[in-house]
């Protein structure tokens, strides 16, 4: 099961990415619920949620359920433009109702462009004041002639529910890893579906194994949908949660990227930079001053997971974001593949991230256990044995399996057969701390 799914994963993940790109996504209504159902296609244990429209949750209210059937333009001259049905990029996420004739003075000021990309269509939402508009390329925009507009934009506001799911894997342990993504945006590859694909991959990667830890992967609306999912679960998250991550701008074939947790501290940025620094190196590492998805929720003050996250292009800082231009040429099986084997990485070392004991005293004689050359020549490679002894030089109980890799200078991932060769030896004990 587990080299059948792992084979041709980017593939998988792209085709998955594909089916969910045209949907109308946006904090709530229909297209978050047709998500969320092929979602839970994918992994069956998906749990489904609602909360209702004008509940309050902490500091803010859930807004109004959203649903769009069409909306577009009709140009003096009789050309359909702007049309939702075509880009769902093109209506301002929220829109109000509205039918009516205007003229192109009072319509510029309801269209968005973005002059600097002057073909992409920009993404623009309204979700707390209420409004209508329409996003426009730039080079379109500039051929508008003056005259009457024809608008109609056959939009929903509803007192309604919004949506969220998650998926609970139990492990051995009660303690926890937590992955979450937002299935809010419409059609952006990178900013939005790379994420939530990935996080439907790496549970099925964790239903594979014989997993320690219980694992929670989180489907939600960004920001709003983060602090429903808080103002729900926030004692128990904080009581079972060791390590948890962000899951958004994986699917670019650029560098790789780290946000921290607001202090990067915690398990989860330890095992993050072990990954990024010893098989990455190239990649670039943010401050939490630059932050801007969920680790604004996660992290607060009162809240404090210990959340960061790895991406590839970092969102705001690739000129594709929040366009027409973050589409299916943007994330590539390539780039989807390589940020699932470094989030695999992660949740290996972190079911094998344990103290671990020496149990003997003094240097064990590994030669007798046929771990160390049987012959010294000149010609001996020593590096195995060296890497062996250094291992055991600080299994001393106080470090961990990251602990040890970073004096080492290793990746903590290629410690791992090591710890349970040791351990099929008796040379060592693993220390449940």
């Amino acid at each position: 099961m587990k080299r059948q799914m792992m084979k041709n994963i980017g593939n998988q993940m792209h085709k998955l990415l594909k089916e969910l790109f045209p949907i109308n996504r946006s904090l709530s209504g229909e297209g978050v619920r047709e998500t969320l159902r092929i979602l839970k296609r994918e992994n069956p244990e998906l749990n489904i949620h609602s909360i209702k429209s004008d509940t309050q949750v902490f500091d803010w209210t859930v807004p109004k359920e959203w649903n769009c059937k069409e909306a577009y333009i009709i140009t003096p001259d009789g050309r359909k433009i702007c049309d939702y049905n075509d880009n769902n990029l093109h209506l301002v996420q929220y829109s109000v109702p509205f039918e009516g004739e205007v003229e192109l003075d009072e319509l510029q000021k309801h269209l968005y462009s973005l002059p600097k990309l002057s073909d992409a269509i920009p993404y623009v939402t309204s979700y707390y004041k209420e409004r209508w508009g329409f996003c426009i390329s730039e080079n379109e925009r500039k051929k508008l002639k003056p005259g009457k507009y024809k608008v109609v934009i056959k939009s929903e506001l509803k007192s309604g529910v919004l949506n969220y799911a998650d998926i609970i894997i139990p492990g051995k342990s009660d303690k926890e890893i937590m992955f979450s993504t937002y299935i809010c945006h419409p059609s952006m590859a990178n900013n939005e579906l790379s994420g939530p694909t990935l996080a439907t991959f790496l549970a099925k990667y964790v239903k594979s194994i014989d997993n320690y830890y219980t694992y929670r992967f989180i489907f939600a609306p960004e920001t709003i949908g983060s602090l429903i999912y808080l103002s729900k679960y926030l004692n128990h998250l904080k009581e079972k949660v060791i390590a948890g991550f962000i899951l958004t701008c994986v699917g670019d074939e650029r560098a790789y990227s780290y946000m921290p947790s607001r202090y990067g501290n915690t398990l989860a940025d330890k095992v993050a930079l072990n990954i990024l620094e010893y098989d990455i190196k190239d990649y670039k590492k943010y401050s939490f001053l630059q932050r801007g998805s969920d680790e604004r929720q996660y992290c607060a003050p009162g809240v404090d997971l210990p959340v960061c996250s790895i991406m590839r292009s970092k969102y705001g800082e690739y000129s594709e974001y929040h366009t027409s231009l973050d589409n299916l040429e943007l994330v590539t099986p390539k780039g989807l593949e390589g940020s699932f084997n470094v989030y695999k990485k992660i949740i290996d070392v972190l079911e094998n991230n344990f103290y671990y004991k020496v149990t003997v005293l003094g240097e064990p004689q590994l030669g007798k256990r046929g771990l160390y050359p049987d012959a010294c020549t000149p010609d001996t490679d020593y590096n195995l044995a060296f890497l062996y002894r250094n291992f055991l030089a600080y299994a001393d109980g106080k470090n961990d399996l990251i602990d040890i890799a970073n004096i080492i200078g290793i990746s903590a991932d290629k410690l791992i057969d090591i710890a349970k060769l040791f351990e099929k030896h008796n040379l060592i004990k693993v220390c449940y701390n």
